[in-house]
């Protein structure tokens, strides 16, 4: 049997991140109840994201073009990657203001756990990057996890290839299974300015 449509908003909400059954239902009844202010709006902001929202090329950001306004800024130093996991990671580092170069976006973190090998994130992008763009420095801003570590020595292992690239990590302020996301700008700004030399 069918869920009816209420239903089965609930049941999609409560899958996004961070939402439960409970908090699921109070968003719905919120927008039923505000349908013109709310419900509408939701739905035109998710079909317009829906069409202009692309993957940059280059990093894997979203953006409405591609390249993104971050790999087309001429301002910024390509001559520094900065690895991240994911696009909330680099929103994170984009906020202190404090990095002006390039990123790359894996697209996730290896987990043997949960079957994410390296052939299911842009690892092979990256280094393909690296051999055409020849930056001087790669920072592997992965999360203090143990997925994030191992990924972490499985990119600089791979990178032992090329002799001159400097490799660096964030230091100081990031806690062991720490999420970037969830920290607060200092934390990062911190992390950022005290990485540490790999290679």
């Amino acid at each position: 049997m069918q869920d009816n449509p209420l239903d089965h908003l609930v049941k999609i909400l409560s899958r996004l991140p961070g939402l439960g059954q409970k908090s699921a239902r109070r968003i719905a009844l919120h927008l039923l109840t505000n349908k013109d202010s709310a419900l509408k709006q939701l739905i035109t902001a998710l079909d317009n994201t829906e069409k202009s929202i692309e993957i940059c090329d280059i990093c894997g950001n979203f953006d409405t073009h591609t390249p993104c306004r971050i790999c087309s800024d001429t301002r910024r130093d390509n001559k520094k990657i900065c690895i991240i996991s994911n696009v909330a990671d680099l929103w994170a580092i984009e906020r202190t203001r404090t990095y002006t170069g390039q990123y790359h976006v894996l697209g996730g973190l290896l987990s043997a756990l949960n079957g994410v090998t390296p052939d299911d994130l842009s690892i092979k992008e990256l280094l393909e990057r690296i051999r055409h763009d020849e930056p001087e420095e790669i920072i592997l801003a992965l999360s203090a996890t143990v997925d994030g570590q191992s990924t972490s020595h499985y990119i600089s292992d791979h990178c032992k290839e090329f002799p001159d690239l400097k490799i660096t990590k964030l230091a100081h302020g990031v806690p062991i299974g720490g999420e970037l996301d969830y920290l607060d700008d200092g934390t990062i700004t911190t992390a950022m300015r005290a990485r540490d030399r790999l290679l």
